[in-house]
């Protein structure tokens, strides 16, 4: 099996991706039907609706999620799972029972949008550090690229069989075979063999744990510049349901077939963005901030896009550069991070993702009333160019890049930063048998080393190892001050053996 599929080599990570795929299906077919029963039945083609409801869905993401992460890290992530998946499945029932009886009105919608919020703030911490029980530290960027390949596959799939569904039998029925899709989830998590589930340290029920989380990425400059990024053009740019709504509805004047076709269109896009990201070993802060770029680009080629054919068109560099940012923001804190404070560190991510939408989306379905769809779109791309052009200068600045221009049989463009470039130097130059190899304190080990490493730290001696959160900060943090004191040479003797490997933290 090549590299890109490395991780089905494993029998519950095959399952789980088989669920989840299943299940992903049916979340995005729900999500179109109901963005289109609220645009279509429930209100007069009003986009501030549609940007209410999707903003509802994210409100609990932004209060509870840091608290799920907490859960994450104590609990037993397979049972936490399977709690969180029964509920929305649940949810999805009420909700299509209550379409099909013709019950429905805009404020049930409002509030099932919120209970599946909430429902969804507990899922996604759990979910997203599960993976890192199903394959080794080594395999864990592959398998959060696959992820995003199994999401977005589904969400090439699920938009195009929902729009033919709501043309034939209505959204009541997606709503319903969504609830259905979730079984496929519960039912691969039942049958997982547990005694292969990699072992990853629990924390103790203790006070101040959500604080330790925070204290932990303040002090990671790489963590905190990929989440501002993150935050910027996820709530302002990625608001593909409610533009591709107001596009193809105002703009175009398509039906709920056509518009169900747009979502397909762009997840070819970000599909190829997964499988791309899946065959890299190493995720990169630069690879994000170049993702943003590039999503502003193709974002401002939708906005412009004179026709629904071109507009469709456009949709797949837009996938392909939004997936691309997103995953890569994900694998790299992830990887990068320590096991004991992977699910708090998550859940921050999570919620820098999701709290843009409660502000963002609504202002997006305002500006697509009061100037047009287009503007709803190109505000998007503005917000992307600005804050990637901030980030590039800052971390250029930070971390002391270097861009060069190789020239040869494939000419590129190269980044490196100080860490690298002093790792490169140490190579080329062989230390004298007679004079021991001294390591260099402004190169620290990131847990990347530790997964590509041949011999990995185990989970038990990775947590004695960081003690602190602020110390396992330091450890990765190129920004960060060399430690003093017995401390510090301790410190400097347990990271001596990865220097001498020329182990540089990628940005």
């Amino acid at each position: 099996m090549s590299r890109m599929f490395a991780s089905l080599r494993l029998y519950n990570y095959r399952l789980w991706f088989a669920g989840a795929l299943v299940a992903n299906v049916g979340t995005w077919m729900q999500r179109i039907a109901q963005d289109w029963l609220v645009l279509t039945e429930l209100s007069d083609n009003s986009g501030i609706a549609v940007g209410i409801v999707t903003g509802l869905q994210f409100v609990p993401a932004v209060l509870l999620t840091p608290y799920a992460g907490v859960l994450a890290d104590r609990l037993d992530k397979r049972k936490l799972l399977l709690a969180t998946q029964g509920a929305m499945g649940l949810l999805a029932a009420a909700l299509g029972l209550l379409v099909l009886l013709g019950q429905a009105e805009l404020w049930h919608v409002y509030v099932f949008a919120l209970l599946l919020g909430i429902a969804s703030a507990f899922d996604v911490p759990a979910r997203q550090t599960f993976v890192a029980e199903l394959v080794p530290a080594s395999g864990l960027p592959n398998a959060v690229a696959l992820n995003s390949a199994s999401f977005n596959a589904a969400r090439m799939i699920g938009p195009a069989v929902a729009g033919l569904l709501i043309a034939v039998v209505g959204p009541g029925w997606v709503f319903l075979i969504n609830a259905v899709s979730f079984a496929a989830t519960i039912a691969a998590m039942l049958v997982m063999r547990t005694s292969e589930l990699r072992q990853v340290p629990r924390t103790p029920r203790a006070k101040g744990q959500l604080r330790a989380g925070v204290a932990y990425v303040r002090h990671r400059s790489d963590i905190v510049l990929i989440m501002i990024v993150v935050f910027v053009v996820g709530g302002i740019g990625l608001n593909f349901q409610l533009t591709s709504a107001v596009m193809a509805k105002v703009e175009f004047g398509r039906d709920a077939g056509e518009y169900g076709l747009l979502g397909s269109i762009l997840a070819l896009g970000s599909l190829a963005g997964a499988l791309v990201a899946a065959r890299r070993k190493r995720p990169r802060v630069r690879v994000v901030i170049m993702a943003a770029f590039g999503y502003a680009i193709s974002a401002t080629l939708l906005a412009l896009a004179p026709t629904y054919e071109l507009f469709a068109l456009a949709c797949i560099p837009a996938g392909f550069s939004s997936l691309t940012m997103l995953t890569s923001a994900n694998a790299a804190i992830q990887v990068s991070t320590d096991p004991a404070f992977r699910g708090r560190v998550m859940s921050l991510y999570v919620v820098v993702l999701f709290a843009g939408n409660p502000i963002g989306s609504p202002l997006v379905g305002w500006i697509a009333d009061a100037w047009g769809p287009r503007w709803s779109i190109g505000v998007g791309a503005i917000a992307a160019f600005v804050v990637a052009a901030g980030a590039a200068v800052w971390a250029g600045r930070k971390w002391e890049v270097e861009v060069r221009y190789r020239i040869g049989k494939r000419p590129h463009l190269q980044l490196t930063n100080a860490g690298e470039r002093s790792s490169a130097r140490r190579q080329s130059q062989p230390a004298h048998p007679s004079q021991p190899v001294q390591p260099v304190e402004s190169e620290p080990v990131t847990a990347v080393a530790a997964a590509s490493a041949p011999d990995p730290v185990t989970p038990e001696r990775g947590a004695q190892e960081v003690g602190t959160p602020e110390r396992a900060a330091d450890s990765a943090d190129p920004a960060a001050p060399p430690a003093r004191g017995s401390a510090g040479r301790a410190a400097r003797r347990r990271r001596t053996p990865a220097r001498l490997t020329g182990t540089t933290p990628r940005h």
